[in-house]
């Protein structure tokens, strides 16, 4: 299954401490009307380490009915304990979902062997595809090239999440690219940029606004028009480190509330909602 295109990680609205499934029916609806390639609910920007084992399979139970097939679902299941991801995993084969996004180890700061070892486990234990996951600002450990390259050789893993940080690294992979393996930005400033190396596309927080004009920028790559997706680029831009000033997703629920597509701002703690002067 080869990823292209724009796809959104979703956020996790709350109401009094509780997930609140009205709003997030509302966001999967006008996100399914937006043209995007997949949603990927569970991930960082959807608060996962704050979900409890019960909210986890709801939200899971949740957004597969909510999508009914009209886009993939990839759901974010990672850790620091191999054990822990693997039993994980069933969750999620159990409620059919097309695929995983895991996240590379964080805290243990294993080394290349202990990545690639712990990936290995997740994908033997598995026939659902999978994206890794590689943002060293969150755990504290790169995947190097080298470790990207071996795992892209195995059977289930299609993709990966390039949050490096390095643009060295990020462009000596798009112009190396394994076979049949995506590579989809996760740094939404990046997004053109990355797409004029050769990338997929991307998974974009940011995408949750102005969710369009995302992906027009990626069709006008990929139709060769580099000028206009230029010219629509520079106009979307301006807005999207903003979202980033604090602790993502606060932001970007701030505004997705004040555009009437959740009822609260409300994140958990140890994140809060917005300062005054943001």
């Amino acid at each position: 299954m080869k990823l292209q295109g724009v796809y959104v990680p979703l956020i996790t609205p709350f109401i009094d401490d509780k997930v609140d499934f009205k709003s997030y029916k509302r966001l999967i609806d006008h996100y399914l009307s937006k043209n995007i390639s997949g949603l990927i609910p569970l991930g960082t920007t959807g608060e996962s380490p704050t979900i409890s084992e019960h909210e986890y399979e709801e939200i899971i139970k949740k957004t597969m009915e909510y999508a009914a097939g009209k886009v993939p679902v990839f759901v974010g299941i990672g850790g620091n304990d191999t054990r822990k991801v693997v039993k994980n995993l069933k969750l999620a084969e159990k409620y059919k979902v097309d695929g995983i996004l895991s996240v590379c180890p964080y805290y243990s700061r294993p080394d290349q062997r202990g990545i690639y070892e712990h990936f290995l486990r997740i994908s033997e234990a598995t026939d659902l595809d999978i994206v890794i996951y590689n943002i060293p600002y969150r755990t504290g450990r790169n995947i190097e090239n080298d470790t990207i390259y071996k795992l892209a050789e195995l059977k289930n893993m299609i993709g990966i999440k390039d949050s490096c940080g390095d643009i060295k690294q990020t462009t000596n992979l798009l112009l190396n690219p394994p076979e049949n393996f995506s590579i989809l930005t996760g740094d939404d400033a990046l997004f053109y940029t990355v797409l004029a190396l050769g990338a997929d596309g991307g998974i974009l927080a940011s995408a949750h606004l102005e969710t369009e004009r995302f992906v027009e920028v990626y069709n006008a790559v990929k139709s060769n028009n580099h000028k206009l997706a230029l010219e629509k680029w520079k106009d979307l831009y301006k807005f999207v480190p903003m979202l980033f000033e604090e602790p993502n997703p606060a932001p970007l629920k701030y505004c997705l509330k004040r555009e009437g597509l959740i009822d609260s701002d409300e994140v958990r703690l140890p994140l809060t909602t917005i300062t005054d002067d943001l």
